[in-house]
């Protein structure tokens, strides 16, 4: 695939300088980019200053607003007031997708019942169960199995390997990667009398006494929906809710092996880093953002716009707007002299072990 820095230029609508009929083959960083022949030849992303140093005369490269392009030595350049954003217009562009055939795999199960949109494409070896609904477009990869009354929405594309269960609803432009579990049981036991759990949350860690106890499952009725333009990462899974639907909005963007659990309800256009979980029945409010290895204790909520930092354990409600770090989360603000107190704890214990026995030697003498 090839297009000119004109028309790349125009489809990203940015700014285009130099030779703009030199064709653009693809993308690669500063430093693994040549000079273009006739042919043409791969766009460098050199997107600050710091990366120029990189670029090789004659080069083809994407440049933030205010550097030159004629001093770099270019033939071309794309410039933009936001680089990064028409980085995410560059990789559309030449992302070719995984390539399933359009049409049914002639090895994929389709229940008699299932509805299938036009130009939908079935890879091989997919189940699909009674009454699923597939919109106009959806991409469905290798060995996805969808269980029975789910709903996909329009050009969702889901790569092999994932499991959607029973009775899950999806929007429309929905992406899961590989290996993502949508719709598994909630984990939801019971004991017949009051569990060990519940006598120290009761308490505040103090036992009566400890006795055996038999774990008696509380089965998931509930389902899962998750709305329009959701991305859920490789090996991320999402419980079904015990009576009510666990709940994911629009534009929310999963990473990989995030945990979702039931009942949980995260709004619109959040974003959970890799390994963040979510225990049962919280709540998390719009354009939340929760970093790497994130934590999120059961039946609490958290507000619009929260940015929590990587590693992050939330115990109790997080009010909207508010920026936390650490474990337990407070403010990151706070956080940070937490930090320096404890960095300055030796050299304190070193003072007071003087002064103690500075005292001693006092009281001796008196």
């Amino acid at each position: 695939m090839a297009i000119t820095v004109r028309e790349l230029a125009q489809a990203l609508d940015a700014r285009a300088w130099g030779d703009l009929d030199l064709p653009v083959t693809g993308a690669a960083e500063p430093a693994a980019t040549d000079p273009v022949g006739p042919q043409g030849g791969t766009i460098a992303m050199a997107m600050a200053p710091k990366y120029a140093a990189a670029l090789k005369p004659g080069s083809i490269a994407i440049l933030a607003e205010g550097m030159d392009p004629e001093a770099l030595g270019l033939r071309a350049a794309i410039l933009a007031q936001r680089p990064r954003l028409l980085m995410a217009g560059l990789t559309r562009a030449f992302d070719p997708g995984p390539g399933i055939a359009p049409g049914i795999h002639p090895t994929a199960i389709v229940d008699p019942s299932a509805t299938i949109g036009p130009d939908a494409a079935i890879g091989p070896f997919v189940v699909i169960g009674a009454g699923v609904r597939i919109g106009q477009g959806a991409r469905i990869g290798p060995h996805v199995s969808i269980g029975r009354g789910t709903a996909v929405g329009d050009d969702a594309l889901i790569h092999a390997g994932v499991r959607i269960a029973h009775g899950v609803t999806a929007g429309d432009r929905l992406i899961v990667q590989p290996g993502a579990v949508i719709g598994g049981d909630g984990f939801s036991f019971v004991t017949p009398e009051e569990s060990g759990i519940e006598e120290i949350r009761r308490t505040l860690g103090s036992r009566d006494a400890i006795r055996q106890q038999h774990w008696t499952r509380i089965h998931s009725l509930g389902g899962v929906e998750i709305g329009d333009d959701v991305e859920i990462g490789a090996n991320a899974t999402i419980d079904r809710g015990t009576i009510r639907a666990t709940r994911v909005g629009n534009g929310t963007k999963i990473d990989n092996l995030v945990m979702l659990g039931h009942n949980v309800v995260v709004g619109d256009d959040c974003l959970l880093c890799s390994q963040v979980g979510i225990a049962g029945s919280s709540r998390v409010g719009n354009r939340v953002v929760l970093a790497g290895q994130v934590g999120v204790n059961d039946n609490i909520e958290i507000g619009d716009d929260v940015i929590a930092g990587g590693a992050s354990k939330i115990f109790t409600r997080v009010p909207a707007g508010r920026v936390i770090l650490g474990n337990p989360a407070v403010r990151m603000e706070t956080q940070m002299e937490i930090q320096k107190a404890m960095r300055r704890l030796p050299r304190f214990a070193q003072q007071l072990a003087k002064l103690q026995e500075a005292v001693t030697r006092l009281l001796e003498k008196g």
